[in-house]
């Protein structure tokens, strides 16, 4: 596996560092190198990249905030000169976190985890099932028959087209998430993730099934959009 990557920072040398730690590594391939996230921003937009390298201090757009802007198929390894800035590092939910100056072995150990997360997003994504815990039960449900995934507090429920009960278990929505095909499924809410397959109808911003109607939040709205814009 070949992960597509690019590179943020406004400190030339580490850009330059960060470079020649990509391209000595096989499974990297560089696609763009950056000066600052604003300058980033519309090539990434156009062609988006699997792992972004990206500095945290940096003029105009700072790294926390831009990395809030990239979509979900995207994994963020954050480079710093401070250790501070950790904590909110994995808040934004950061892949991993690289303090300045990097050293090579430090680089492909994260580089190793981003591998790996994206081979086991991949092994998911070529299942056509899933299975979930439920009352001390594994449940598998058939992904194709799967409507919609709705947070509840510490629980998620997932709502099939066949009538049934909706299954409840113990998960996040980012670890649900994960498991789903991300072809096949998109957040559009930070409570909710729908099947693209399953969608018919559209009211006045919202998406209906049956009964139930599923808001677009605004973080979502331009993702959302574009993909039903991609269906006409």
């Amino acid at each position: 596996m070949i992960l597509r990557c690019a590179i943020i920072d406004d400190e030339p040398l580490a850009l330059d560092l960060m470079e020649s730690y990509v391209k000595k590594t096989p499974f990297l391939s560089l696609c763009g190198r950056y000066s600052s996230a604003v300058e980033a921003m519309d090539s990434l937009r156009q062609s988006p990249v699997d792992l972004l390298f990206l500095d945290i201090q940096m003029p105009e757009l700072d790294g926390l905030e831009f990395s809030r802007m990239t979509g979900k198929d995207c994994r963020i390894i954050f480079t710093t000169a401070f250790s501070r800035y950790a904590l909110e590092g994995y808040k934004v939910d950061a892949l991993d976190y690289l303090l300045k100056p990097v050293s090579y072995p430090e680089f492909l150990k994260a580089a190793d985890k981003a591998l790996e997360w994206f081979s086991m997003k991949n092994r998911s994504e070529e299942k056509s099932r899933i299975f979930v815990k439920s009352e001390y039960k594994l449940i598998g449900i058939e992904t194709a028959r799967i409507l919609y995934v709705e947070a509840l507090k510490d629980y998620v429920k997932i709502c099939t087209d066949d009538g049934a009960d909706p299954v409840l278990t113990l998960m996040s929505m980012k670890s649900i998430e994960e498991l789903l095909p991300s072809g096949q499924f998109m957040r559009v809410h930070r409570s909710f993730i729908v099947n693209k397959d399953k969608i018919r109808v559209i009211d006045r911003g919202r998406i209906v099934f049956g009964r139930t109607y599923i808001p677009i939040g605004d973080n979502y709205k331009a993702a959302f959009n574009a993909f039903i814009e991609g269906q006409a």
